[in-house]
């Protein structure tokens, strides 16, 4: 498939996990990739992956912290999207953090609400200039199951989730008559570093967990489960799908 010839995808989170997945996939589709990410050695990874698979010459790479709001400015203008179109925004940054929630710090709170939902705002404003001028553009969010399922240890992971999903909601309504698209995915029991690490409190029941398993039998599936239903979405497969959430967790939530 060559679902994204000549259009071009940014891609936040892609130097690990499902964000690092979506940018292999889309390259793969024939996309140009600008790949952002807080961490410098997961994006040389990243471009290490595009190499080995003769993609180089479609990946940029910029590194850059997306919940502040002066480096998402920076890395819009280093990424030449101030006076150019854009097709696709992913936004796949975020951070997992545990704690009981009478112990949850304000600091831990608000620590994860901007990574997760703040960056997910600012990169959305940021890039709906460039998306609006394709007059085709896609924003694909990521939630999670924790929005609208019981994780228990997550409460501030859970609300920054609902917010994106409510946030896609919003933005699907205001920019649909400029053919904007805007969905949310919501993966659950997927393989990622988060899922690997979930840091719960040593003194956490684990018997709440119990239901967190993917009733198709198969385990954990890999972040590339992931990124080819993102691909889907962002491609003119997907072009009647907006306002919506998708969950991907194998059943484990029906």
């Amino acid at each position: 498939m060559n679902r994204f010839h000549q259009r071009t995808a940014l891609v936040t989170g892609a130097g690990s996990g499902i964000g690092q997945a979506v940018v292999a996939r889309l390259l793969e589709e024939g996309a140009n990739i600008i790949a952002v990410d807080v961490s410098e050695q997961g994006l040389v990874e990243t471009a290490d992956r595009a190499g080995h698979a003769g993609h180089a010459a479609r990946l940029q790479t910029i590194t850059a912290d997306v919940s502040e709001e002066a480096a998402v400015a920076a890395m819009v203008a280093e990424a030449g999207l101030v006076d150019a179109g854009l097709d696709v925004l992913v936004n796949a940054a975020g951070i997992l953090r545990s704690a009981h929630t009478h112990q949850t710090s304000l600091d831990l709170w608000n620590q994860i609400l901007k990574v997760n939902l703040t960056s997910t705002f600012l990169m959305t404003r940021a890039t709906l200039p460039a998306l609006l001028r394709t007059g085709r553009g896609v924003v694909i969010n990521f939630s999670s199951t924790s929005a609208s399922f019981a994780h228990p240890y997550m409460a501030a992971y859970a609300a920054s989730k609902g917010g994106i999903q409510a946030f896609t909601h919003a933005i699907a309504a205001e920019y649909a008559s400029q053919g904007l698209r805007a969905i949310a995915v919501a993966p659950g029991s997927i393989e990622s570093g988060m899922t690997r690490a979930p840091g719960i409190p040593e003194d956490g029941d684990l018997s709440l967990f119990a239901k967190l398993t993917p009733a198709l039998g198969r385990g954990f599936a890999p972040p590339t489960t992931v990124a080819g239903l993102v691909a889907a979405l962002a491609s003119d497969d997907g072009l009647f799908v907006t306002g919506t959430e998708l969950r991907i967790d194998g059943g484990t939530h029906m």
